[in-house]
């Protein structure tokens, strides 16, 4: 009884040694990319002749859209992709996010960016951890919080049209409930694909893919939270 008490022991503690490695890879893919996204916007406005030709021409709906495509590529051809060709796409969707955000280092000041970077990052841990130790299935509550990123789609193109400075204000609380909810789902999906196990190509992959949408998680937060408490210069 001992011996496989002792074995089971090992095998749990083997189990929750690799799970650590798995959660430290995917946020640790979350913030290169965060990191490359930072720079590159960071090296356009820098300056102003490229900030120009890519925001005041046609590019600049190419850099707007493009990102868009590359998710919805790669979330829906993960099966299909390497993990290097995964990997790649991950970092030109990044690269590609900071040339189409390096605007808010032209309209916010860079200390209120500096300011509402370390509250996103504060209340995204929170509930990263919240995601991770909870023992409350959050599975069911995908389909809730899906609905209402619809919602909020909707109403955001709607208010294209309405230019409705109040209800911008409204759509940006929702938008940073949403996706703080998100967050502490797409943690708790990630364990959750952790445990369906896979090979190490798979593994892989599925790391990147749960990058992904955590980074996805995080800068919604951030440019909403920038909307609503950054100081435009």
């Amino acid at each position: 009884m001992d011996i496989i008490n002792a074995r089971s022991h090992g095998a749990k503690v083997q189990h929750d040694v690799g799970l650590r490695a798995y959660m430290v890879k995917v946020f640790l893919y979350m913030a290169l990319g965060l990191l490359l996204t930072g720079v590159t916007a960071f090296a356009v406005v820098s300056s102003p002749e490229l900030f120009a030709k890519i925001h005041y021409s046609g590019l600049g709906t190419f850099v707007m859209i493009a990102p868009i495509g590359i998710v919805l590529f790669l979330s829906f051809g993960i099966q299909r992709l390497s993990a290097s060709t995964a990997q790649i796409l991950f970092w030109t969707y990044s690269g590609l996010l900071g040339v189409s955000l390096s605007y808010i280092f032209a309209l916010y000041t860079g200390s209120s960016i500096a300011r509402i970077f370390f509250s996103t990052s504060g209340l995204f841990g929170l509930m990263a951890f919240y995601g991770h130790t909870t023992r409350k299935d959050l599975t069911n509550f995908g389909s809730f919080l899906f609905m209402g990123l619809v919602g909020i789609m909707i109403a955001s193109l709607i208010n294209i049209f309405m230019k409705s400075s109040a209800t911008h204000f409204v759509i940006s609380i929702l938008a940073v409930i949403m996706f703080t909810g998100l967050t502490a789902y797409d943690v708790h999906m990630i364990r959750r694909m952790y445990y369906e196990g896979g090979d190490s190509e798979v593994m892989h992959k599925k790391a990147i893919l749960g990058a992904l949408n955590l980074y996805m998680d995080f800068i919604n937060i951030f440019i909403r939270l920038l909307h609503l408490f950054g100081d435009r210069k």
